[in-house]
């Protein structure tokens, strides 16, 4: 990836010193002007499926831009909209001439709206909620219209406000009957009393969410999200970084993370968990999972705790991340609808876990092995330092040494990485032949090949997928797919993200700028295809053996992202599928079969559907009888689902024998891995892989001795 990143900006500096880009030759040096000059010369030039920008790309961006500025429709009146409403159309013209009145109206118009929010918001908390009534919060917003005048727009502030009040009325009553059940003698308090303290936990929230975030935030801040409505256009991994975000994902891929070790993205008003990093607090705890929102973030030396909805991400990032070593305490909704108190202990992430990990599976006298890899990781200034290809061989060696008969490789949640780590690893089960396709931005196909001819284990193999496999992931999937290398078990179909992208720094595009720091845009470059021409992109891979998981019913894969680029199919590369004595057809329908009728796995599908269900609900009632009824019902239909963890199987695992004597020295190495072979003994698709691997076992045998007796 390195080399094209460096093909790339050289393209680029090439591309640019023809037009000239110094900022002595721009006619009006001022650098939000130049920045809207150099991104959409970049993205019409450099990105791999440039868009037209015209009357609809502007439509487009008008509303995203606006979605992004008051998603919950509580700033800008419908007069606000009907006078924005002009430049709907005519945002690709100002792009061409560097005009950006547009956005200098919708700033200006915002701040006067934001400041006179602030009187509203303290208006609407002085006076105390009536919970007795029958009324309804709605949280969807995109069918929200916004508001006609201020009476309106206040009765909505006064609906979102009492929404996220009636939650701390709810904490609250829980814990006054929580210590007079621990303490007869409390005096409860009165329900007045409640409301007036959950009111005002809500006052100071908003009053630090303003203070903290919204009057922090600086021109160049809305600018850059004025910049990013036009860039997420051409497709959602298309992002500018303004230069504080820049260093800031520099640090990120620097590989040293501090805090709960868990990847979060903004959805609407809410925090939402999209990846849990493994080795991290959030992992170890098996207490949160991705799609998991948070709610509320206290800190060990608080008592009262911050509620985060509606909140900047970057903002709830700073009361969720801290030093190791001290507590966070998160209120979580879960995917399901209900409600749990998590208490993490921050922590450095243990980079050990996220490198490929193997375990020994014993099952009727057999041995299987298991690899783990989290991610297709790489140390770019030095491929031969380590890397997951190099690891995965040397765990496949110490497993053959073990007795291994047939191999699992879990690549569930594993979201991608390195190209060449893929290519090397597809190496390790084929003799040698293509492994993926790369088309560039403005490029003829490239053919990345195995050219090694040996091969480092030869024996049947699975490999475990779901909806958040992606990217490096899909491609081994893929690969091993199109070569009948392997079964493939999991999601109907794995994430969908068949797309390159490289970080440009716009500093190094422009000669003699005294603009100061630009930042930079990371663009899509380039696209995957499988070596049977059809493309990764939105369809990712489909399982040969499709099972359900929580994740099943949820929109969480590429084709769910706006602005993705479309599916489509060049010519096969010259291939031939593996030779050998396996029966993978008639595996993989016995397979099917056990699927089909396996009770756990009908559970989880109803677990799936049900969250589905929840997850679409958008209508609150305000009235507390009637919500903290619906908040019990949630916790009562969610308890049917709790024999999903009590599952076990009578699979045994174990570590190697090298990792056995690293154990009397490093108790962590060994209480990490004794909480991994706990979760395999609960994961009913790891039992399925081994009950497969079985399955070629037999096959391999029977058909080797067929083909004997036919050459006798």
């Amino acid at each position: 990836m390195k080399r094209n990143y460096k093909y790339l900006v050289l393209l680029l500096l090439l591309a640019f010193a023809s037009c000239s880009f110094t900022t002595k030759t721009f006619t009006n040096p001022d650098k939000d002007k130049l920045l809207i000059q150099i991104i959409t010369h970049v993205l019409e030039t450099a990105h791999f499926d440039p868009k037209t920008i015209d009357d609809t790309f502007s439509e487009e961006v008008y509303a995203n831009y606006l979605e992004a500025l008051d998603p919950l429709k509580r700033y800008f009146y419908e007069s606000d909209i009907k006078e924005f409403e002009k430049y709907k159309d005519v945002i690709d013209d100002q792009l061409r001439e560097f005009d950006i009145s547009f956005f200098n109206l919708t700033y200006e118009r915002l701040n006067k709206r934001i400041e006179e929010s602030k009187a509203m918001y303290k208006e609407v908390l002085a006076t105390p909620f009536d919970y007795t009534i029958d009324e309804e919060f709605n949280s969807d917003y995109k069918e929200t219209t916004y508001a006609k005048n201020k009476k309106e727009l206040k009765d909505r502030w006064r609906k979102q406000l009492k929404f996220t009040t009636i939650t701390n009325y709810d904490d609250i009553q829980t814990d006054e009957h929580l210590k007079k059940q621990k303490e007869p003698k409390h005096k409860l308090k009165s329900n007045a009393e409640m409301e007036a303290e959950a009111r005002a936990s809500t006052l100071k929230n908003i009053d630090n969410y303003y203070t903290d975030y919204i009057d922090d935030l600086q021109r160049k801040d809305w600018f850059a999200m004025y910049v990013n409505a036009i860039v997420e256009e051409f497709d959602p991994h298309t992002f500018y970084f303004a230069p504080e975000d820049k260093d800031r994902f520099d640090q990120q891929m620097s590989g040293k993370l501090e805090g709960i070790g868990a990847k979060l993205q903004k959805k609407m008003d809410n925090t939402k968990i999209v990846e849990l990093i493994s080795g991290g607090p959030a992992w170890r705890s098996k207490k949160l999972e991705v799609g998991d929102i948070i709610v509320k973030v206290r800190q060990e030396d608080e008592k009262e705790a911050v509620n985060i909805v509606g909140m900047r991400l970057d903002d709830a990032i700073k009361y969720i991340k801290g030093p190791k070593g001290t507590k966070v305490n998160l209120t979580i909704k879960k995917v399901d609808g209900s409600f749990k108190e998590v208490v993490l202990v921050r922590d450095v992430i243990e980079l050990d876990e996220t490198y490929a990990k193997s375990s020994i599976v014993k099952k009727d006298g057999a041995t299987y092995g298991v690899i783990n890899l989290p991610k297709f990781y790489v140390d770019f200034e030095n491929y031969n330092n380590r890397n997951a290809a190099s690891d995965i061989k040397r765990e496949i060696d110490r497993l053959k040494e073990s007795g291994m008969e047939g191999l699992v490789i879990d690549l569930r949640n594993n979201g991608g990485g390195s190209l060449q780590t893929v290519v090397d690893m597809a190496g390790l089960f084929i003799e040698e032949g293509p492994v993926v396709q790369v088309r560039s931005t403005g490029g003829p196909k490239e053919i990345l090949r195995d050219t090694d001819r040996s091969i480092e284990w030869d024996g049947p193999m699975v490999i475990l997928v779901n909806e958040l496999s992606a990217s490096a992931s899909e491609i081994l999937a893929a690969a091993m797919q199109d070569y009948k290398r392997a079964i493939i078990i999991g999601s109907k179909q794995t994430y969908g993200k068949g797309t390159v992208q490289n970080v440009l720094d716009l500093n190094r595009i422009v000669r003699n700028n005294s603009s100061g720091d630009l930042g930079a845009l990371k663009l899509t470059t380039q696209k995957f295809y499988r070596i049977n021409g059809g493309s990764t992109q939105l369809e990712g891979v489909k399982s040969d053996v499709t099972v359900p998981d929580r994740y099943s019913f949820i929109d969480i894969g590429e084709k769910d992202q706006e602005n993705p680029l479309p599916w489509d199919k060049i010519a096969a590369a010259d291939y031939t599928q593996w030779g050998n004595y396996f029966d993978y057809e008639s595996t993989v329908q016995k397979s099917k079969d056990r699927m089909s009728n396996n009770p756990q796995l009908k559970l989880i599908e109803e677990n799936a559907k049900w969250i589905k269900l929840k997850m679409d609900e958008n209508t609150f009632s305000l009235n507390y009888e009637k919500y903290k009824a619906q908040l019990e019902l949630n916790n009562e239909e969610a308890k049917r689902f709790d024999k999903i963890s009590d599952y076990k199987s009578d699979l045994t695992y174990e570590s190697l024998p090298y990792e056995k004597e690293l154990f009397a020295n490093d108790s962590v190495l060994k209480e990490n891995r004794s909480r991994w072979h706990e979760s395999l003994t609960q994961d009913v698709y790891m039992e399925e892989a081994v009950h497969v691997l079985e399955d070629l076992k037999m096959t391999y045998a029977i058909k080797k001795m067929a083909s004997a007796e036919m050459k006798n």
